[in-house]
């Protein structure tokens, strides 16, 4: 009756699992994407570029050495952007190709060109070349993602004035910068730059940054990039950009003026919806352009699913696979779990952050009585091997069941440390388990056994007392 049982628009990290997760439960699947963006917005101008940009400029600038070899240490002196370009180009494209490997080896069909609604069950996809088809599916799944939002005061050029995917068409790395907001991309993006030497000025409407993580850590965070010659303009904002032949000047509200040769606005981000024809299919998006579902990611239309960052928060490449499966699952009348609540959070800033759980302002919030185990890399071996001296992990321990309520780190691996505790949290485990196990030494995972023992330290102090 129709084409196919599952069809998605957009092959970004939550298009390309619920392509696949349905082709593996034997049905057809088949994937709309413009020729150019195979694996989306994530592996061509978002995450696997910027991850990969951010590698370039700690091996090159010898930034994570200089513990060890001094503060003029460096790889090579003068870093150009095709030196840190060539090495995303060569990740994207092998990226792309083990998309398009795993799409065709499950025999998913890829469309080439722009989906839009003709109907709730029917998708005309237009090729770019003036070809046209019509396509049908018993399912649909939006999976377009998103693009950086651009006020429209902001006269935007590509050069002097830019958004987070312009930065990959710079011809070179500017002397200075000013970034307007301080969500994750502008900070991350503000420490990358800041690493190669660029004076870069953050602008915030907001009295602080990165609220959701922990205070602890943002202040750390804060210290590492004033360390790098960061100036943070916080409770800020940017009225207009003069665009000048050697640059450009902002100027604020409160009537500073800031000049830079290049200001990048990181706005937060827009669904790609306006293209959809929503309308046809019964649907509707906000004015970010992200589309409400339910938690099997369901729209208002029940065939039709939308996964990813199109569907807002938490709006991270990790959750969007899981979101694309699931929904592909539900389609497929498969039984399912809803996404488990425990998901970690990465931030590529530099040195990196990562959490999962629950911070101390909203545990105390909750009157939930907690402890804090703390390590620092400084006291670990491997801190020291690395020249790893500000890196932290911190525990947050239940008085009650001595349950593990959150975990934070900051620091070299921070993303990849924090597995640990969430395999720990999700298996319901305590405290007690880290105290009792073996770590390899030196590792810096060592670091979960020596909080561990600081958390059960301050537990026994109070226990003692009654």
């Amino acid at each position: 009756m129709y084409d196919f049982d599952v069809l998605v628009l957009g092959s970004g990290p939550g298009g390309q699992k619920a392509a696949i997760a349905t082709a593996k439960l034997g049905k057809l699947a088949a994937v709309v994407e413009r020729r150019d963006m195979v694996g989306g917005v994530c592996i061509n101008t978002g995450t696997i570029p910027s991850k990969t940009l951010r590698e370039a400029v700690l091996y090159l600038t010898g930034l994570s050495q200089r513990e060890m070899y001094g503060q003029s240490y460096r790889v090579k002196d003068d870093i150009t952007v095709a030196d840190l370009l060539s090495r995303a180009q060569h990740v994207i494209g092998r990226e792309v190709d083990v998309v398009r490997n795993q799409l065709s080896r499950n025999r998913v069909a890829l469309l080439p060109g722009l989906g839009a609604f003709v109907d709730e069950h029917t998708i005309e996809v237009i090729d770019g070349t003036g070809q046209e088809a019509k396509v049908t599916a018993a399912n649909i799944v939006i999976a377009t993602g998103t693009q950086p939002a651009r006020p429209d005061t902001v006269d935007f050029d590509g050069k002097t004035i830019i958004d987070s995917d312009d930065i990959l068409d710079l011809e070179r790395v500017p002397q200075s910068m000013i970034v307007v907001g301080a969500g994750v991309i502008g900070i991350e993006y503000a420490s990358m730059f800041a690493a190669l030497g660029c004076k870069v000025t953050v602008v915030e409407s907001r009295e602080r940054m990165l609220d959701f993580c922990d205070i602890e850590v943002v202040e750390a965070l804060k210290y590492h990039l004033r360390d790098l010659a960061v100036t943070f303009r916080f409770q800020e904002t940017v009225t207009a950009v003069e665009r000048h032949p050697r640059g450009a000047l902002a100027i604020m509200a409160s009537g500073k003026k800031i000049p830079a040769e290049v200001v990048m606005y990181s706005a937060g981000r827009q669904g790609m919806t306006a293209g959809l024809r929503l309308e046809k299919a019964g649907l509707s998006a906000d004015k970010r352009g992200r589309i409400q579902v339910d938690e099997f990611f369901r729209t208002e239309v029940p065939h039709i699913y939308a996964v990813g960052d199109v569907i807002g928060f938490p709006a991270l490449a990790a959750t969007s696979m899981e979101q694309g499966r699931l929904a592909a699952h539900h389609a497929c009348g498969e039984p399912v779990q809803a996404l488990s609540a425990l998901q970690p959070i990465g931030i590529y800033t530099i040195p990196e952050i990562s959490f999962i759980g629950k911070t101390e302002d909203e545990l105390t919030a909750a009157r939930i009585p907690f402890e804090v185990g703390v390590s620092r890399y400084r006291e670990l071996a491997r801190g020291q091997i690395i020249g790893d001296s500000y890196g932290v992990l911190k525990l947050l321990v239940s008085c009650e069941n001595r349950s593990l309520l959150g975990v934070h780190v900051f620091g070299t691996g921070a993303t990849e440390l924090v597995h640990i505790g969430q395999a720990v949290m999700g298996c319901g485990g305590t405290v007690d388990y880290l105290v009792d196990a073996v770590f390899n030494y030196p590792t810096l995972a060592e670091s979960y056994k020596v909080a561990a023992l600081d958390a059960m330290n301050k537990i026994r102090q109070i226990e003692r007392m009654d």
